[in-house]
């Protein structure tokens, strides 16, 4: 993959906590939106250090594997900081259920969803920065 597709998946997973945050002031009448732009701004972030680190399989569709695959990714350059990707599991984990359950999402799922992804993100800039990742930069 390129720089700027890394870069636009940074972008992107930037675009989508923003988002997240901004909608945070209201979680009673906008948990949902909160918790799918916390989701997709961890799947963002995800396919960024996917692609810095060579997978050219990123799927749009599954993302029950990211996980997995990035764990392994980060194995093959010894890169041993791996919390993060236990937290990535579990906000995927969410995923089904924030967006097609039938089950009322609570509260504090929601904020639990949202103080996981900004812990996940927190690791994954780090990660990209000592990777040197190429595109991976501040903003």
């Amino acid at each position: 993959m390129s720089v700027a597709d890394i870069q636009l998946f940074l972008k992107r997973g930037r675009d989508f906590l923003e988002g997240m945050r901004l909608l945070g002031d209201d979680a009673a009448a906008y948990g949902y939106s909160s918790a799918l732009l916390a989701i997709h701004g961890a799947i963002s972030y995800c396919d960024a250090l996917r692609a810095g680190l060579g997978d050219d399989k990123l799927a749009s569709d599954d993302h029950s594997r990211s996980s997995e695959v990035l764990k392994k990714l980060l194995a093959s350059r010894q890169y041993g900081k791996l919390e993060g990707v236990e937290k990535l599991s579990r906000i995927l984990g969410s995923k089904s259920d924030v967006a097609y359950g039938k089950e009322a999402v609570q509260m504090q799922r929601v904020q639990s969803l949202v103080l996981q992804t900004e812990r996940f993100v927190k690791w994954a800039e780090t990660a990209g920065k000592e990777l040197r990742i190429e595109g991976w930069r501040d903003e």
